[in-house]
C-alpha cells in the first residue's frame, strides 16, 4: 500500500493587534489595620467600602478659623479591620495572576508608614497567608499539569528565555542531581513552622482559560533596594578556602564563616527596552512550597544582613519577581517547540516599599540618618514621577519623567509606560500618633489614582485551537486501543480502515495458472490490477480534491473566524471604552454624591448656625426694646429733673444776684468812706505843705469860688514826677545777638497790641521754611500762638540751631522754648472804658482801666467838693461800652 504523507495542520493567522490607545487608572486600594489598644485614640473612620475619613487628633483639631479638620479620601476599594487575607487577594492580586498566565505583566506594591501592616499584607503569617504566597499557590494550581521539565527553559542573562532540547535539559538535570549543595525539589511538603500552612486547601484557587497546548515554567528572583543600591538576596556567596575574607573593620573573618555583605547590582535595558537587574539570580521552581522556600531563604539572608550591618528592615524596599515562561508544543504535542521567538515571558513584581515616615521620627543619627534620607528620597522620587505623569496626562504637557533619579522608579518605569497593570495597596494605622504621616500617604494615594496607565496588549502564544492537546491525546489512546483489539496494524492503519478500503476495489480474478502457455489468467489479473490502479488514482484525485476543498473551507472558516475575532476585538475595545465611560460616570456620581453629602452637611451646619443667630437676634431685639423703653423712661425722668433743677437754679441765681448786689453796694459804700478819709488827710497834708511854701510869697487876693476852674480828674493816679523823661520799655528776646536768624511766623498768627513783642534783629522773616533761607542763617525761631484756657493768647518762641547734613542739606535742632502770655486783642475784653468829662462838660473816652480803678474813680472826692461820703459812683451818667 502506498502511504500518504502526513500533513501538518495549517497554522491560524494571528488576530489583528488592537491599537494601544486605551488606558486604565492605577488601582489604589486602602487597608486599615486594627488599633494596638482599645483605649488608643483613633483618627480614621471607614465611611463606606470606597471612602475613609480622617479626624485630626485632639492637639490638631482646630485650624485658624476654629473649625474641625475632617478630610475624606476615596479609593477603588477600602478594606476594614475585619477583612481577611483571602478577600484582599480576591480583589487585588487575583486579576494580576490571571493576567500573568495570559502573558501580561503586573506590578503590585504596598505603601504606608512603618507599622501599618505592609509586610503582613504582602507575606502574612502561618494560617493567614498574604498576597505573595497566595499568588504563588494560584499560579501552580493553574499550570501544574502543563509544566515543562526542569531546564527546558533557561534564562539567557539578558532578561530573556531560551528553549533547550531534551538532551541538554537531561544533562543539566543530571548535573544538578550530582551536586549535593543544591537541594532537590521536595517530593513532600516541608513542615517549617515559619511558613507552614500559609494557605488552607479549601482556600486554594486557580485561573480559567489556561492554554493547554503550551508548556510553562516559573522562575523567581528576590532583590533588595537599600540606600539606592540593589542587592541580590538569592546570590550564593563563593567560598574560597585559601584567601581569607575580611570584614568592614579590616580584620579577617574567623574560619570564613562570618557574614559577607552582598555586592550591589546594576540596572540594564534589554532589546525590548525593558529594565532588569543584570546578574540577578533566577531560580526555577516547580511548586508553591519550593517557591516560598526560596523566598524565605532570601528573607533569612536579609535579616542576617540587617543584623550584621546594623540596619532596619523597614528602611529598605524588597522586590519579589515571579517570571512565567510559556511556549507552544510541537505538532505531536509531546515537546516544546524549539523556537525562541515563540517563547513569551511575563512577570509579576510584588514590592514591599519602605516606611514613608519622616526622618525626625526615625531618631537616626550619622550614617543611619543619611540612609533614612536616601530611602525618603527614593519615595519622594516616586511621588515626583507620579506628579509629572498626572500633569502630562491632565494638562497635555510633555515633561520628562525623572525615572532615573531613583533605582525603584528606574526599575519599574516600563509599567507606567504601558507594559502591565499597576496596583497599590495603601496600608494605614488609625492611631493618632501617625496622623501627619497618614495624611501625606493619603494625599499621595489620591494623586496616584489620577494617573492612567496604557492597557497592555494581548500577546497570543500560537494559532492552535484550544483543547487540541487533549483531543490528540484521546485520539492516540483510542487508536492504540483499537489496534490492540484487532491484533496489529498495517503501516500504522487499523484493520477496519484497511477492510473498508479493500471493499471499494473490484474483486480479483482467480490467480491460479494452469500452465506456461496460460494467456488468460495473467491478462485478467493485469486488467483487474489496472482497474484497481485507475480506481486508486481516482480516489487519490478525489481525496486531493476533497482535501483542497476542505482546505479552502478551513481557510474560509479561518478568515471568517479572523474577521469575527477582529470584530470581537473592536467590540471589546468599544466595550472597554463604554466601561471606562461608565466607570467615569460612576466616579462622577460618587464624587457628586460625596459633594452632595458634604453640601448637605454644610447646609445642616449653616441651618443650625442660622437658627442660633435668629435666636440671638430675637433675644437681642427683645433686649433692645427693653433698653429703649428703659431709656425713654430715663429720658423723661431726666427732663423732669432738668425742669425741676432749672427752677432751683433760677431761684438760686436770683437769690445770689440780690445777695451780690447787696454786698457790692456795701463794699462800695465802705470804699467811698475810706477814700473820703484819705482825701481829707491829703488835703490837710497839702495845706501844711502849701503854708510852708507861701510864707515868703506876697499875699494874693483870694480867688472867687466861681472863677475857680475845676482841676482835671484822671481816672488813674498820676505818676510821681522823677525829673527824667519816661520812655517806653521794650522787652527784648533772648534770641537777640550777632547771629543770623530765620524768623518763621505763620500767616495765621495774630498781631499783638502790646510792647512785649519779640524783636529779633538781622532776621530773615519767612512764612514757611525753605532751604535757601536756612543755608544763610545759623539760628532758627518759630513763633507759635495758641489760646490758653483763660482766653489769653500764649505765644511760644521755639528756638533751634541750623547745621549742615552730610547729604548737603540743612537740619534744625531745637534747643529752647520761650513762652509769652497776654490778652487777646481780637476777643471781647473784660475791661471797660471809664467816662471822663471834657473841657466843655461833654463825656469823653478815658483810658483802659480795670474794675478797681473804675471804683476808685467813681468814689474819689475833690478838694472843696460838696459831695459827701455817701455819694455813689453809679450816679454819674451811664458810660458807654468800648
Amino acid at each position: 500500500m502506498i502511504r500518504q504523507a502526513k500533513g501538518k495542520t495549517p497554522r491560524r493567522h494571528l488576530p489583528k493587534k488592537p491599537s494601544n490607545n486605551q488606558k486604565d487608572p492605577v488601582g489604589v486600594y486602602c487597608r486599615v489595620r486594627p488599633l494596638g489598644a482599645e483605649d488608643e485614640e483613633c483618627c480614621i473612620e471607614v465611611i463606606s467600602n470606597t471612602t475613609i475619613q480622617l479626624h485630626a487628633p485632639d492637639g490638631l483639631k482646630a485650624n485658624r478659623n476654629g473649625e474641625f479638620k475632617e478630610t475624606q479620601y476615596s479609593f477603588k476599594k477600602v478594606f476594614g479591620i475585619k477583612t481577611t487575607q483571602r478577600e484582599l487577594f480576591e480583589d487585588v492580586a487575583k486579576p494580576l495572576v490571571e493576567d500573568l498566565i495570559h502573558c501580561k505583566n503586573g506590578l503590585l506594591f504596598t505603601y504606608g508608614v512603618t507599622g501599618s501592616g505592609k509586610t503582613y499584607t504582602m507575606t502574612g503569617s502561618p494560617g493567614q497567608g498574604g498576597l505573595l504566597p497566595r499568588s504563588l499557590d494560584m499560579i501552580f494550581n493553574s499550570i501544574g499539569p502543563y509544566q515543562a521539565k526542569r531546564y527546558v527553559f533557561k534564562p539567557d542573562d539578558k532578561n530573556g528565555m531560551e528553549v533547550q532540547n531534551q538532551v541538554d535539559a537531561l544533562l543539566d538535570r543530571q548535573k544538578r542531581d550530582s551536586q549535593t549543595t543544591v537541594p532537590k525539589t521536595p517530593t513532600t511538603r516541608r513542615i517549617d513552622p515559619e511558613f507552614a500552612d500559609m494557605i488552607s486547601p479549601e482556600e486554594a484557587c486557580q485561573a480559567d482559560g489556561v492554554d493547554e497546548y503550551s508548556s510553562y515554567s516559573v522562575f523567581v528572583s528576590y532583590i533588595e533596594i537599600y540606600n539606592n543600591y540593589i542587592y541580590d538576596l538569592l546570590e550564593e556567596t563563593p567560598f574560597d578556602p585559601i584567601k581569607p575574607k575580611w570584614n568592614g573593620a579590616g580584620t579577617p573573618l574567623r574560619n570564613n564563616t562570618e557574614f559577607i555583605p552582598p555586592q550591589s547590582k546594576i540596572l540594564r535595558e534589554d532589546q525590548n527596552h525593558n529594565m532588569y537587574v543584570a546578574g540577578c539570580t533566577e531560580v526555577e521552581v516547580k511548586s508553591t512550597e519550593e517557591a516560598f522556600e526560596v523566598f524565605w531563604r532570601g528573607q533569612k539572608k536579609r535579616r542576617i544582613a540587617n543584623t550584621q550591618l546594623n540596619r532596619e528592615s523597614s528602611r529598605s524596599h524588597s522586590v519579589f519577581v515571579v517570571k512565567l515562561a510559556q511556549a507552544p508544543l510541537d505538532a505531536d504535542g509531546d515537546n516544546v517547540l524549539q523556537d525562541k521567538n515563540q517563547v513569551n515571558v511575563s512577570q509579576l513584581c510584588l514590592v514591599d516599599l519602605a516606611g514613608s515616615e519622616r526622618t525626625s521620627r526615625t531618631r537616626a543619627e550619622g550614617s543611619r540618618l543619611r540612609e533614612a534620607g536616601n530611602i525618603n528620597q527614593s519615595l519622594m522620587t516616586l511621588r515626583t514621577c507620579i506628579e509629572v505623569l498626572r500633569e502630562n496626562q491632565m494638562c497635555g504637557t510633555n515633561k520628562m519623567v525623572p525615572y532615573r533619579d531613583s533605582k525603584v522608579t528606574h526599575l519599574f518605569k516600563n509599567y507606567f509606560d504601558g507594559e502591565g497593570k499597576v496596583r497599590m495597596v495603601v496600608c494605614v494605622n488609625p492611631k493618632a500618633d501617625d496622623y501627619e504621616e497618614t495624611l501625606l500617604v493619603m494625599r499621595f494615594a489620591e494623586m496616584t489614582q489620577e494617573v492612567e496607565v496604557a492597557r497592555p496588549v494581548d500577546r497570543p502564544i500560537c494559532g492552535f485551537t484550544a483543547g487540541r492537546r487533549q483531543r490528540n491525546q484521546a485520539f492516540k489512546e483510542e487508536l492504540t486501543r483499537r489496534l490492540e483489539e484487532r491484533g496489529g496494524s498495517v503501516d500504522g492503519e487499523s484493520p477496519t480502515v484497511l477492510n473498508q478500503l479493500l471493499q471499494s476495489f473490484p474483486p480479483l480474478p482467480p490467480c491460479e495458472i494452469s500452465g506456461p502457455n496460460d494467456d488468460v489468467t495473467l491478462p485478467r489479473l493485469i486488467e483487474a490490477l489496472e482497474k484497481r490502479h485507475k480506481i486508486r488514482q481516482m480516489m487519490i484525485e478525489e481525496y486531493n480534491k476533497t482535501a483542497n476543498m476542505l482546505k479552502s473551507v478551513l481557510q474560509q472558516q479561518d478568515s471568517n473566524l479572523l474577521s469575527k475575532e477582529n470584530f470581537i476585538q473592536e467590540q471589546r475595545g468599544k466595550l472597554g471604552e463604554k466601561d471606562k465611560m461608565v466607570q467615569n460616570q460612576k466616579n462622577e456620581i460618587d464624587r457628586l454624591e460625596k459633594k452632595s453629602k458634604m453640601l448637605e452637611y454644610k447646609i445642616d451646619i449653616l441651618q443650625k448656625t442660622t437658627n442660633i443667630y435668629e435666636e440671638d437676634k430675637r433675644s437681642l431685639q427683645q433686649e433692645l426694646e427693653s433698653r429703649e423703653q428703659r431709656l425713654q423712661r430715663e429720658m423723661s425722668e431726666k427732663r423732669r429733673v432738668e425742669a425741676r433743677m432749672q427752677g432751683v437754679v433760677t431761684d438760686a441765681k436770683l437769690k445770689w444776684e440780690k445777695e451780690c448786689e447787696r454786698r457790692v453796694n456795701a463794699k462800695q459804700l465802705e470804699m467811698q468812706n475810706k477814700l473820703w478819709v484819705k482825701d481829707e488827710k491829703l488835703k490837710q497834708l497839702k495845706a501844711i505843705v502849701t503854708e510852708g511854701k507861701t510864707e515868703n510869697r506876697q499875699p494874693q487876693r483870694p480867688s472867687r469860688e466861681k472863677d475857680k476852674v475845676p482841676a482835671k480828674r484822671s481816672a488813674s493816679p498820676s505818676p510821681v514826677p522823677t525829673g527824667l523823661p519816661v520812655r517806653p520799655l521794650h522787652r527784648r528776646s533772648h534770641s537777640a545777638g550777632g547771629e543770623r536768624w530765620v524768623d518763621h511766623k505763620p500767616t495765621t498768627n495774630v498781631d499783638l497790641d502790646t510792647v512785649l513783642q519779640p524783636n529779633i534783629p538781622n532776621a530773615i522773616k519767612v512764612n514757611a521754611p525753605n532751604e535757601k533761607a536756612l543755608s544763610k542763617c545759623d539760628k532758627y525761631v518759630l513763633t507759635h500762638q495758641e489760646v490758653a484756657s483763660d482766653g489769653e493768647i500764649q505765644t511760644k518762641l521755639i528756638k533751634g540751631e541750623v547745621f549742615k547734613t552730610r547729604g548737603g542739606g540743612q537740619a534744625v535742632q531745637f534747643t529752647d522754648i520761650e513762652t509769652l502770655k497776654q490778652e487777646n486783642p481780637v476777643a471781647a475784653s473784660r475791661k471797660r472804658r471809664s467816662s471822663e468829662t471834657g473841657p466843655n462838660g461833654e463825656p469823653m473816652e478815658g483810658d483802659w482801666t480795670d474794675v478797681e480803678t473804675r471804683c476808685s474813680v467813681g468814689v474819689e472826692m475833690r478838694a472843696g467838693s460838696n459831695l459827701g461820703p455817701g455819694y455813689q459812683h453809679h450816679g454819674y451818667p451811664k458810660r458807654r461800652k468800648p
